[in-house]
């Protein structure tokens, strides 16, 4: 079934980008303007889980019928939302299951037969360069020597950047899913540890690190967003009320997190806090320990873009031809924020309301009705995305808390001034998005 988007989203400023990855398909829709300004407007993810084909110890993997065949639903599911949107920007990418698999020409080959759709198979420094763009899309840290991470189901890329260039990039075949199918299932997990350290250590990856240094940690994807959402929200109990915290967490809390994951009592609170990803969340967690132990990471940021907006961006810079990678950060921090504390439906619903109001905003403009800047509809489509925010904390009184947390996170200082937005005369941000 199709998405219901924005009428203010026409084909021409839609891009989709598909992360065909070792456990999950996922699409990412976006809205865009010739800045480069982008909003993500709906995310679709299907579960196909490829890595249960590609256990580590096979020399030789490949992809089995049932997963081609998942394959095929999932990817012709994508096919019909773009269809039915009219999206003609839409890039197909696939990771390390497929890159692994002995039969990825003939998967490949089979979906351009069947679907229509061309499919890259990305190698695994291709894969680091994307995340790196993408969380640079997310996080104001383009001036600064960026250490990332990104734990997939397969394989987990590094890459050190500077300014949009990339200084370095590997992947290193450990994965969640490969590693939960190897060690987890047997209950081996001092095994897996071993085998973990082992992996970094002969890919030369710590040396390079030394070599080149970094003045932050940044990671991304589902494993380590699923980390940090439990160490934010106190891991099962009641959510913490730390309006003014990062996106990030330190060394002592994680491996705080992976001493409960490993207890056999906490099974229960598991599955229900991490749902479908519990199956891979002890794996995924002491892979990210073992990283920050060999590495020497004391700290780590957390990003809310990766590959597939890294695969987007590369998309509007063939585009438009002005585009600027490190544009908009007045934007990003209005995205970050909302994405923090809105829930994935909200955060949706949020971006529809943002292109409605801003179609009603031309449409005002163009007729000359009132005296409309440009500085205007920016402020209308954060108020737009922010306005809810404060649901965080529950039902009562949310506009107040929406206000609250506007005004003490840090991250919006670039965006919000007094002097251009006079919170005295408009009371909190929901007056202004009415």
């Amino acid at each position: 079934m199709a998405t219901n988007l924005p009428s203010s989203s026409k084909p021409s400023n839609l891009f989709a980008a598909v992360d065909m990855g070792t456990n999950s398909f996922k699409m990412v829709i976006v809205r865009s303007d010739p800045t480069g300004k982008f909003l993500t407007i709906d995310r679709i993810k299907q579960p196909v889980v490829l890595g249960r084909d590609m256990p580590s110890s096979v020399p030789n993997p490949s992809l089995s019928t049932l997963s081609q065949s998942l394959s095929l639903q999932a990817l012709n599911h994508f096919k019909e939302v773009l269809n039915s949107h009219k999206i003609q920007q839409a890039r197909f990418a696939a990771t390390s299951a497929v890159r692994e698999a002995t039969n990825k020409a003939e998967f490949v080959d089979n979906i351009r037969k069947t679907l229509g759709l061309d499919v890259e198979v990305l190698s695994g420094e291709e894969e680091a360069k994307l995340v790196y763009l993408g969380i640079l899309q997310f996080l104001p840290i383009y001036s600064k020597i960026v250490l990332a991470v990104d734990i997939g189901g397969g394989s987990t890329e590094f890459v050190i950047g500077f300014k949009g260039e990339v200084l370095f990039a590997t992947s290193l075949k450990l994965g969640h899913v490969s590693l939960t199918e190897r060690f987890v299932k047997n209950n081996e997990i001092a095994d897996m540890r071993l085998y973990i350290q082992s992996v970094i250590e002969e890919s030369g990856l710590v040396n390079k690190v030394k070599e080149l240094g970094f003045e932050m940690v940044v990671g991304s994807s589902g494993t380590i967003k699923a980390i940090e959402k439990a160490i934010f929200s106190g891991y099962g109990v009641d959510v913490l009320k730390e309006f003014q915290r990062e996106w990030r967490f330190s060394k002592l809390e994680l491996s705080s997190l992976v001493e409960r994951l490993c207890s056999e009592e906490e099974k229960v609170l598991r599955d229900g806090f991490f749902k479908r990803r519990s199956e891979f969340i002890v794996a995924g967690a002491i892979l990210l320990e073992e990283i920050f132990e060999v590495l020497g990471i004391e700290e780590m940021e957390v990003s809310g873009y990766a590959l597939a907006e890294g695969m987007v961006t590369e998309v509007l810079a063939r585009v438009y031809s002005d585009y600027d990678i490190n544009a908009n950060a007045r934007w990003r921090s209005v995205v970050r924020l909302a994405s923090r504390f809105n829930s994935e439906k909200r955060m949706k619903s949020a971006a529809q309301c943002a292109g409605l109001a801003k179609e009603i905003f031309d449409g005002l403009r163009m007729y000359g009705e009132v005296s409309l800047e440009e500085k205007d509809v920016e402020y209308l489509e954060a108020a737009c995305l922010l306005h809810n925010i404060g649901l965080f904390t529950g039902k009562k009184g949310y506009h107040k808390q929406s206000f609250h947390i506007i005004m003490v996170c840090s991250t919006l200082a670039s965006f919000i001034s007094l002097e251009d937005f006079h919170w005295s005369e408009h009371g909190d941000i929901n007056n202004y998005s009415r």
